[in-house]
């Protein structure tokens, strides 16, 4: 309980479930994006944040559509482009 940020435990458990929210996020898109990557398939969330989620890239929305331009130097760019397509193939939800 020490290392919560807060004394109050309605912060706590907000930063508790925030958290949660951030583990499942990564271990779905390492599932459904990232299955055939070897190097990433079973990364720690540590660097999954360096190689995808820090990777120089903007997202930008024209004619309705979602458009990614990534950096064509960075190393695992591959990677994101097939995840990112894989991603945005799975059903809406509800």
């Amino acid at each position: 309980m020490r290392n919560l940020p807060s004394a109050d435990w309605t912060v706590n458990n907000g930063w508790i479930h925030a958290a949660a929210i951030a583990t499942d996020l990564l271990a779905w898109t390492r599932l459904l994006g990232l299955y055939d990557e070897p190097e990433l398939v079973g990364a720690q969330p540590d660097t999954l944040r360096y190689r995808i989620l820090h990777i120089p890239a903007r997202l930008a929305v024209h004619a309705r559509r979602r458009v990614l331009h990534l950096a064509d130097t960075w190393p695992w760019t591959g990677a994101v482009l097939t995840c990112w397509h894989r991603l945005n193939q799975l059903p809406q939800p509800g």
